[in-house]
């Protein structure tokens, strides 16, 4: 693994460095020009001329775990993410501690337009380095998840993603159906076709936030897993498919997927029937759990 460390002055890359290379066996690399300052003492470190060798060198290496605080270009950055094995981390710290630490001026570098190449975010508002340690080993770096996603990770992904095609009023909510970790259809929530979507008042009660007193009370949009499931037919939909939900599903849903032969459902955000749609799948023999991400959907 390569980690990339980015962010302000003072907000704690090389605090971050060193916990990497006394704690976890990392080996600090540089640019020879570079202007590199560490809080602790570099026991390991490697000397590239440019960017491109460091790369080259991390690359030879992959295998082993290598750090760098090194300012890059946001086309140096990205060149490096390309590969599979580097994570973007980016530190922040409020400016008040930040300032604390300062022991020189400096103007603090720009890291705005790397921010869409991160991994993971972290805001170093601790005020003791082994405070700091400790979360970062609640966070666990070296999960290689974060690199390459688990399957679940990635259908769940996915079905985060799918989500955002949804225009309903009450939530978003994505569905991905899978056999044999290949996906066999997509479904979001929303109004049935050719009717009007949602968000433009095609279903009085999601638009009334509730009871909705007209004539059609019931919530006439479809839910992501029932959209998912008549995409895919029971025919196509075959044996041990896995439902991937980012939010639990319903009673009504609950139902449909233990009749389409649905084997297992994974989800993400709990719902307020949780319980209740969990004891109708542990009694029909489907499998339901909860998975965590190790990143924000």
């Amino acid at each position: 693994m390569f980690i990339v460390v980015i962010g302000a002055m003072y907000s704690g890359k090389s605090t971050l460095e060193d916990y990497l290379v006394s704690h976890h066996g990392f080996t600090s690399v540089h640019l020879e020009s570079a202007n590199h300052y560490s809080g602790g003492v570099l026991t390991r470190a490697v000397w590239s001329e440019n960017p491109q060798e460091m790369l080259n060198h991390v690359t030879r290496d992959w295998r082993n775990h290598y750090v760098t605080t090194d300012d890059l270009s946001y086309d140096e950055l990205h060149r490096f993410t390309i590969r599979p094995f580097v994570l973007v981390v980016k530190l922040d710290a409020p400016i008040l501690d930040r300032f604390r630490r300062m022991t020189r001026y400096t103007h603090l570098r720009s890291t705005f337009l790397a921010d869409k190449l991160v991994h993971l975010r972290i805001d170093n508002s601790f005020q003791s380095i082994p405070e700091f340690h400790a979360y970062l080993d609640s966070l666990d770096l070296l999960n290689v998840d974060r690199l390459r996603p688990h399957w679940d990770t990635y259908f769940m992904h996915l079905a985060s993603l799918a989500s955002r095609r949804s225009n309903c009023m009450k939530r978003r909510v994505g569905a991905i159906l899978v056999r044999n970790n290949r996906v066999v259809a997509t479904g979001y929530n929303g109004t049935a076709r050719g009717l009007r979507n949602c968000n433009e008042g095609g279903c009085p009660r999601c638009n009334s936030g509730g009871s909705s007193g007209h004539a059609l009370d019931q919530c006439v949009c479809l839910h992501a897993e029932e959209n998912a499931l008549l995409e895919a037919g029971r025919e196509r939909l075959g044996e041990n498919a896995v439902l991937y939900c980012n939010t639990c599903p319903c009673l009504g849903c609950s139902v449909k997927i233990i009749q389409s032969g649905v084997k297992e459902v994974v989800y993400h955000l709990g719902y307020k029937v949780d319980e209740a749609s969990a004891a109708l799948f542990r009694e029909a023999g489907v499998i339901i759990r909860r998975h965590a991400t190790p990143g924000p959907l």
